[in-house]
């Protein structure tokens, strides 16, 4: 070891990188690659709770979520209408647990109550929980299933068949549609923490988005799990668009899927918190409000 009077010792001191390797690349970004309004959240829910669609055939924006198995669909359920009721509560059946199987088995609206009391109001959004997607072609939601629930086919508690799709002859089949029973945004949940994602689960995705893009119905992603997936984005969640690694990832699903950049919105569900929190909100009312103009501006074609 070099004395400290050394003149290399005093060199290496003001110029570190000389001797050995260059310090790792920072993981964030100096500035955020997308602007979003941190604590502004009374904005947002005001837009959100005041909302109504201008079509009288329609009394609420139909948002249909669906994803691989895990992606957290149900906990994105539950985590809206924790923000929307002040409160913490569990609209939605969700798993504590990891797993390769669906919690979700049955087709399932979910209103979310305004306030209390009676009579019961809701708000004018409802989300529409499906079967997980699977890999093999006898596993999770059939995608034919998805297909006919964006024409609003599908009635409520219809127990999802892998092996086989709801027919005209079912009982849980909607021989005559309401344009309010019929899905006005698509949206598609997937966790950042995936490695990747299956090919025969990407190809019934593919066959979802084309029946959509089909029928006109806007898209959207929610990426679950940010806070798992990334370091940065765990200690404070304000480095979501700083996050180097969030970045690629949004990019790298964009590109499997087919959802541009624009139509994705990283989140963090309730999962673990017992109090709601500012910024885990700010994300998701962001992402709503979104939801909510793709939405109308289908409901106004109709």
């Amino acid at each position: 070891m070099l004395p400290s009077r050394h003149p290399l010792f005093k060199a290496l001191l003001l110029f570190p990188h000389v001797h050995g390797s260059e310090p790792p690349p920072s993981p964030t970004l100096s500035e955020p690659w997308r602007q979003i309004s941190w604590g502004d959240n009374e904005r947002d829910l005001q837009y959100v709770q005041e909302y109504q669609p201008e079509n009288e055939e329609v009394k609420h924006i139909q948002v249909l979520l669906y994803g691989p198995v895990g992606s957290g669909k149900s906990s994105f359920i539950n985590s809206v209408s924790n923000i929307l009721r002040g409160r913490m509560s569990i609209p939605a059946g969700a798993s504590a647990t990891t797993s390769d199987r669906s919690f979700t088995t049955k087709y399932e609206t979910h209103e979310i109550r305004k306030g209390r009391g009676n009579p019961k109001t809701f708000y004018p959004i409802v989300f529409n929980d499906i079967m997980g997607l699977e890999e093999g072609k006898k596993c999770g939601v059939h995608p034919e299933d998805i297909k006919l629930a964006m024409k609003g086919r599908v009635m409520e508690g219809y127990k999802f068949d892998p092996v086989s799709a709801l027919s005209d002859s079912d009982p849980g089949y909607n021989q005559s549609p309401s344009p309010d029973d019929q899905v006005h945004a698509l949206v598609c949940i997937l966790s950042a923490n995936t490695a990747e994602i299956s090919e025969s689960v990407l190809e019934k995705m593919r066959g979802i988005r084309e029946a959509a893009t089909d029928l006109g119905i806007p898209q959207m992603m929610m990426i679950t799990k940010i806070d798992e997936a990334c370091a940065e984005t765990d200690k404070n969640l304000r480095n979501v668009y700083k996050s180097k690694y969030l970045k690629k990832k949004m990019k790298d699903l964009s590109s499997a899927v087919g959802i541009p950049m624009n139509c994705i919105f990283p989140v963090k569900n309730y999962r673990d918190e017992i109090n709601l929190n500012d910024d885990m909100d700010t994300l998701i009312l962001s992402a709503l409000r979104h939801m909510i103009n793709f939405g109308d501006n289908f409901i106004d074609k109709m």
